[in-house]
């Protein structure tokens, strides 16, 4: 028998007959090892126990401390537990997949009656049983004529078509055995159900699903589980999920009266009067910030000509994201074929090659507010954050190799200044290199990538590799905002262009007298107008700071004879620039305050005879249950310095 060599973690070497598997090598080490094992990592590869070895290899031996393989081994587990359990209640159901996602995993059924939230709860008590028989689970190897055979003997056809999808590479067909129940699986999983924690699991809701994604095929049952190692990660999740669903930006949007969509205009945004003011305040402070920051402003065409596209590279390497316009141009002999703009850089290039430019002109800020459309998937839809019509805070400096690195310093201080302004003092960065669809020669985006990676650990060390997830033009950094609930978005980004001034025949005159490419930055620091705003919502739970929030004060009466005075108020306030409204209605002070309060509005004044006398307001700030009385002067004094925004203060 021939024999393996296994190098492990601590650089220590054993030498094995080949075949032998990780649970034989975790026996070997130590009877302990071999009661905790769960699963091993082969050369980067995740492998079950039962798996055998037949080269020399790196190994890793994993129990449940390891919290990445164990999670995901628990989730996966629990995938075919839940099905089992499926089918255990109603033996006619038919079987699909079930992979393993964040958090947990999901399980698509084709079952003829719709599972019902009681029908949960039953799957849920009897997967308990499941995991507390510890059913031993054991994999094996078929030829794919007998997967095939078993599946149609068992009336399991769209197992049948996932056998008869498998490439035919000589590579294994696994079944695993969970007790008596059976699925074909690549696997790894866990040695017995027993290891999955049964007080650390949650049956979360059911959804609608094509199988296989395909809107022609048959509409299954797809139901969502999250899975933790203890009860307390799981409550603490649950928990996440619920400060999570009281910060959505749609629910809250409804609530303050920001926004709407609707089904006639798919992934666009209908602003309502208290959304577009959020949005035109942050506009004007990007504006103003921009102006400081050495940019000019411009703005370019909605419908461009595909030759530009062409040009660009874009119609090769974004169509399908873009939506295509056909027009019957007069007396031409074949359509005009447009697209709505999906990004603004092909017709800021178009400005700068209007009339000569010189090294002098270098470096060249230009930026737009720029309406852009991309096609997304319905399915990717979601509120305001991933839209399909949204505008972007973006720029475009054209600059020489020679000034990369002192642009990209420049830039990542900017950003830094607005993103504390706007209340996320620190960020993440990440850096993302070529992805496999690209344009350009791998010189440049040698040259490219060394250029951004140099620049940035000129300001930061702390720098996040994202292998293969740069701009088809030009290696990026993605600037990562943490929410106050823990969750990451990315937002702004820097990338470097060599490729489209060379595509669109941009060039400047240097100091020789030559003629020379500039290097395009591509630069946005919010991202899109629409996600930042859903991310502010969502990051303050609708408690937006005092100068962003659209409704700032509202001047409410407790009696009729004070309304002059309420109007008096507002009048005064909004001379010194503060959003303030009236709520003379016939209502009860307390409904108008919980109204408000919902509506969050962050200061509500109000006023009865009292205050009309003494000319004073009785001062109510959100999530307050003091109040305070206040004379006129000052809180017009206090209102207006808070609804300053940051960089006029």
């Amino acid at each position: 028998m021939s024999h393996i060599s296994l190098t492990f973690p601590d650089g220590n070497t054993r030498v094995y007959d080949a075949g032998i598997t990780p649970a034989a090598i975790a026996a070997d080490i130590s009877n302990s090892l071999a009661k905790k094992a769960i699963s091993a990592t082969v050369n980067g590869a995740h492998y079950d126990l039962q798996w055998p070895i037949t080269e020399d290899s790196e190994i890793a031996i994993h129990t449940m401390k390891d919290d990445a393989q164990a999670l995901e081994l628990i989730r996966h587990d629990a995938a075919h537990i839940m099905a089992r359990a499926v089918q255990a209640l109603w033996p006619d159901t038919k079987v699909t997949i079930g992979p393993v996602i964040e958090h947990g995993w999901y399980y698509d059924f084709d079952r003829d009656e719709p599972f019902t939230p009681e029908d949960l709860g039953a799957i849920e008590a009897k997967m308990k049983e499941i995991i507390n028989a510890r059913d031993e689970v054991r994999t094996e190897v078929w030829s794919r004529a007998d997967a095939i055979a078993h599946y149609e003997k068992t009336g399991e056809p769209y197992k049948v078509e996932l056998v008869n999808a498998i490439p035919d590479d000589g590579q294994p067909i696994r079944m695993y055995w969970h007790g008596d129940w059976q699925d074909l699986c690549r696997g790894p999983h866990l040695q017995n159900t027993g290891q999955v924690p049964a007080d650390a699991f949650k049956l979360m809701k059911v959804a609608g699903a094509y199988w296989r994604g395909d809107s022609t095929r048959p509409m299954l049952q797809r139901i969502y589980g999250v899975a933790f190692k203890n009860r307390d990660d799981l409550k603490k999740h649950l928990t996440f999920l619920e400060e999570a669903e009281k910060r959505d930006h749609r629910r809250l949007g409804r609530e303050m009266d920001l926004f709407h969509m609707q089904e006639e205009a798919p992934g666009q945004v209908f602003w309502h009067p208290n959304g577009w003011t959020i949005y035109t305040v942050l506009q004007d402070y990007m504006r103003r910030q921009q102006q400081r920051g050495g940019y000019v402003e411009v703005n370019t065409p909605q419908v461009v000509d595909r030759k530009l596209w062409e040009a660009s590279g874009h119609w090769e390497k974004y169509q399908e994201n873009m939506f295509i316009v056909e027009v019957d141009e007069e007396h031409a002999r074949e359509k005009a074929v447009n697209a709505l703009k999906p990004m603004n850089c092909p017709c800021h290039v178009q400005i700068f090659n209007v009339g000569l430019k010189s090294y002098r002109d270098l470096p060249l800020r230009m930026a737009e507010f720029g309406s852009c459309n991309r096609y997304e998937p319905s399915g990717a839809l979601h509120g305001i954050m991933r839209v399909r019509g949204f505008t972007q805070d973006d720029a475009h400096i054209f600059c020489t190799e020679d000034q990369i690195e002192s642009e990209t310093e420049r830039f990542i201080s900017f950003l830094a200044g607005i993103y504390k302004d706007l209340g996320f003092p620190t960020y993440k960065i990440k850096f993302s290199d070529r992805p496999d669809t690209r344009a350009g020669s791998d010189e440049i985006w040698d040259k490219a990538e060394k250029a951004l990676l140099d620049a940035t650990h000129k300001v930061t060390n702390d720098v996040e590799l994202n292998p293969g997830e740069g701009a088809f033009y030009g290696p990026k950094l993605e600037f990562v905002l943490t929410d106050a609930i823990g969750r990451d978005w990315q937002c702004g980004t820097l990338q470097v262009d060599f490729v489209l001034p060379e595509r669109l025949d941009a060039n400047y005159i240097g100091e020789d007298g030559a003629k020379h490419r500039p290097v395009m930055l591509h630069r946005a620091t919010l991202g899109s107008f629409e996600r930042f705003i859903g991310i502010l919502i969502e990051e303050h739970a609708g408690k937006l700071p005092f100068w962003i929030a659209p409704r700032q004060v509202v001047v409410a009466s407790i009696v009729s004879d004070a309304d002059d005075y309420v109007r008096e108020v507002v009048d005064a306030l909004r001379a010194k620039g503060v959003r303030a409204e009236a709520d003379t209605r016939n209502e009860k002070i307390n409904y108008k305050v919980r109204e408000h309060s919902a509506g969050k509005v962050p200061v509500i004044l109000a006023i009865g005879m009292k205050e009309v006398e003494d000319r004073t307001v009785t001062l109510r700030r959100l999530g307050e249950k003091q109040t305070r009385v206040v004379a006129l002067d000052e809180v017009v004094q206090e209102l207006s310095t808070e609804a300053t925004p940051p960089d006029l203060a």
